[in-house]
Order: structure tokens, then C-alpha cells, then sequence
């Protein structure tokens, strides 16, 4: 068997797995591959001069590649429960962590909440700002501008 034909082989088996992960490094092997099987054609019998080459143009391609492919990656998004952190609501129910009580309303949604500081009672119809989520509860603290927080609300 030729070895154009082993290093053709070997770039897609580098493909397909590039192609089964989420990150964009895996491709630069396989783009050697092929330079490597392009290479063989000129040294068909100097099998150890094509793995070197082979792994010098894949160091080359993953280090000149590298600000490019940073570029790439998409920005991360939150989503789902993770969106409404750092957004303000309003106090729906009394938030008394002693008594386990507190609900807020973000979006139209209804939470269970918790105060960041547990002495701290933050009364219904003030304007909090969602700090984490803790299991199923927001914690909060209260908006520093209060202002600011109704003028979204409506």
C-alpha cells in the first residue's frame, strides 16, 4: 500500500474525529496528514522522514493557527435559569431567610428566594437584584437603584 494512501487515510480518520468533538484543534493533524501524503509522492520509502515532517507541520499549523481559532469560538450564552442572574426583580413575598420565606418575580416568572446577607428582611415591593441561584432559590440584595429597577419593571 502507498503511503500517500496511509496518510490520506490517517487525515480522515483525523476528520471524523475532529468532527465528533466540540473544539477546533484536531483538524490541523489531519490537515498535516494530507501535506504529508503530498510529501510521500517526492520520498515514497523514507517512512521516518514523513512521521517527522508529518509532526513538524502539525506543531506548525496548531501554533500559527492558534489567534485564528481563538477568534472562532463562539461566545457563550446563558440560558435557561442561568439568564435571569443579574437581573432585577421584584419582592413578591416578604424574603425572611430565619423563616424560610421570600418570593420574587423576574420576567413573569415567580421564585423562591433567599437574601444574601440571612439577617437582612427585604420587604414586598422592594427591587432586588439576583446575585446566584442556590438549588431551586435566587439569593438576592437589594437594588441600589431602586429607581432604575421600576423604570424596567414597567
Amino acid at each position: 500500500m502507498p503511503g500517500w494512501f496511509i496518510w490520506l487515510v490517517i487525515a480522515g480518520i483525523f476528520t471524523i474525529v475532529e468532527i465528533a468533538t466540540v473544539g477546533f484543534f484536531i483538524i490541523w493533524f489531519g490537515v498535516a496528514a494530507v501535506l504529508t501524503a503530498l510529501f510521500s509522492l517526492f520520498m515514497p520509502e523514507a517512512y521516518l522522514v514523513q512521521v517527522v515532517f508529518w509532526a513538524i507541520t502539525s506543531v506548525l499549523l496548531v501554533l500559527f493557527t492558534k489567534k485564528f481559532t481563538d477568534k472562532v469560538k463562539p461566545e457563550t450564552t446563558a440560558t435557561n435559569v442561568y439568564s435571569i442572574i443579574g437581573k432585577r426583580a421584584v419582592v413578591t413575598t416578604t424574603i425572611n431567610n430565619e423563616n424560610s420565606t421570600g418570593q420574587i418575580k423576574v420576567d413573569g416568572d415567580v421564585w423562591s428566594a433567599k437574601a444574601e446577607d440571612y439577617d437582612e428582611i427585604i420587604e414586598a415591593g422592594e427591587h432586588v437584584e439576583i446575585l446566584r441561584i442556590d438549588g431551586v432559590k435566587v439569593i438576592v440584595k437589594k437594588a441600589e437603584n431602586a429607581a432604575k429597577a421600576e423604570t424596567k419593571e414597567k
